[in-house]
């Protein structure tokens, strides 16, 4: 039987919020059926003609990738072209092609953080921070007898996040006064007489995009017929999503020593890397991918060494000129480490909701060879 399209999506969307996209990017539902039951899905880090070969032999329904298939504007899908060949091979069976990009890059606990911890790379900040989230206030006053429902009913609804801690509310006493009206059916207290009741204040702070929900849930949870609470806009700024990673290693090492253990660890066979070999290295900056363009951001956070993928000549003749270190750790290998993460998010997220479904790991092949 499987599940609807539209609960999958709930949780891929849960795990990297599309409104943390680049505005250059193109993320989310590209192909498919919306109406449809998914049974099985296929994880990997871009689509190729032997991922649809390998979703098609396992009877697949979605394919979530990193690198968006449709991301430039297309004016034809042709069978004769390699693009146009892939989405409708998609569409004749019937597979659905979902796409988590540079959200998944810069969402807290993506692909940035998952290279920065297979580093052991600790007390990690964004190398540039975004302000995209809009935060609001929610405030609602309860009777003490439904304090830890209402409560529990919004942090549940992932109001609350503040940084790695959940369940951040402040709660005041008071007394609140009503006097119920003709046509009222009070959960306490008695038509036309004004009542004192002991009441707390119940703060908490919530993503817009978690918002809705958050009442949704509140008001479910509250004992009262008219529930009073404020919705409060605010214009904090918050440090846990951005683009790359800034931290420190445990203890300094040479250049050399660190080059030998991302090989190691990303299954590299070489590396490419600018700056005395001997140079001892600890701050570090970091940005999957394709991330060249930031070095100079490094540079300003006082890195000692940057890495990250597709670096050209004239970017490692900056750095030198910069006096930064830079390793070129390759585009596949800092971003197709994400897969299996974001594979067991999922599995996690889909046993949580008692969801029937399926999850694979996709064959990724890097396109290079070195001889």
């Amino acid at each position: 039987m499987g599940e609807k399209l539209s609960r999958v999506i709930n949780i891929i969307e849960t795990i990297a919020p599309p409104y943390l996209a680049e505005n250059w990017d193109n993320v989310g539902f590209q192909i498919g059926d919306y109406n449809k039951n998914v049974n099985r899905i296929l994880v990997c880090l871009e689509v190729t003609q032997k991922v649809i070969d390998e979703a098609i032999t396992k009877n697949i329904d979605m394919i979530i990738c990193h690198h968006p298939l449709i991301f430039k504007a297309i004016k034809n899908v042709r069978t004769n072209n390699e693009i146009g060949n892939m989405i409708y091979r998609l569409i004749k069976h019937d597979i659905v092609l979902y796409c988590v990009h540079t959200n998944l890059d810069i969402v807290y606990g993506g692909t940035n953080d998952v290279l920065a911890e297979l580093l052991n790379i600790v007390d990690t900040q964004p190398l540039i921070k975004i302000d995209k989230e809009k935060y609001y206030k929610l405030v609602v006053y309860v009777p003490k007898s439904h304090v830890e429902d209402v409560r529990d009913a919004i942090c549940s609804a992932e109001a609350g996040h503040i940084g790695n801690y959940s369940y951040c509310t402040f709660q005041t006493e008071g007394i609140g006064t009503f006097k119920p009206l003709e046509g009222t059916n009070p959960f306490i207290g008695s038509k036309g007489k004004i009542e004192k009741v002991s009441e707390y204040k119940l703060e908490t702070i919530v993503a817009k995009e978690k918002l809705n929900n958050a009442i949704k849930k509140m008001l479910e949870a509250h004992p009262y017929e008219e529930v009073a609470y404020d919705i409060i806009p605010l214009y904090n700024q918050t440090d846990k999503h951005g683009l790359g990673r800034v931290g420190k290693l445990m203890k300094p090492m040479t250049l050399s020593v660190f080059c030998e253990e991302i090989k190691s660890k990303l299954k590299m066979k070489s590396i490419r890397f600018v700056g005395d070999i001997n140079k001892k290295i600890q701050k570090i900056g970091l940005c999957t991918g394709s991330g060249a363009e930031f070095i100079y951001d490094a540079y300003k956070k006082g890195c000692d060494c940057y890495i990250t993928g597709d670096v050209k000549y004239h970017d490692a003749q900056y750095a030198i000129g910069l006096g930064i270190a830079v390793i070129d750790a390759g585009h596949f290998e800092t971003e197709n480490l994400v897969c299996e993460p974001l594979l067991n998010n999922l599995k996690k997220m889909i046993k949580e909701n008692n969801y029937d479904l399926e999850v694979f790991l996709g064959s990724n092949i890097n396109p290079f060879q070195l001889l």
